[in-house]
């Protein structure tokens, strides 16, 4: 299945577009989806196992399963005070 995902800040910037699209099988997982995003996007690099992702607004982790059609954001970690 096809699975959109919504980068943002550093991803954004590092991949040089907002949105990627990935091949991941059906069942896959956000673990899935993160080999997935490195073989697309591999400027993406070690930073990848520090982003979080969101699944239809909520957050996800790595078994979390990817509904078809989801709404999926990676979200790079954040710092400031």
């Amino acid at each position: 299945m096809k699975a959109q995902v919504r980068l943002f800040a550093i991803a954004r910037q590092l991949a040089g577009r907002d949105v990627v699209t990935v091949e991941v099988p059906e069942g896959a997982t956000i673990a899935d989806l993160r080999t997935a995003l490195h073989a697309a996007c591999p400027q993406l690099g070690a930073a990848l196992r520090h982003m979080l992702f969101a699944v239809d607004a909520d957050y996800a982790a790595d078994t979390t399963p990817l509904p078809p059609a989801a709404d999926i954001a990676c979200i790079p970690p954040v710092s400031g005070g």
